[in-house]
């Protein structure tokens, strides 16, 4: 079990940098979908881990 939440936690960890460095692709004016679907993705997969980590305590 302690093995699954060290994979969660190193996921949740890679999702933020991939996170911020999907924010660095946005323009300030003209999001292109492409790159607002890539981070609603990301920030989603983060929630869900987040909400598994929150019920197993």
């Amino acid at each position: 079990m302690d093995f699954e939440i060290d994979r969660i936690k190193e996921r949740l960890l890679r999702l933020d940098e991939e996170i911020a460095e999907t924010m660095r692709r946005l323009p300030a004016h003209s999001v292109k979908p492409p790159v607002m679907m890539d981070l609603l993705q990301l920030e989603d997969e983060r929630d869900q881990l987040l909400q598994i980590l929150k019920d197993r305590r």
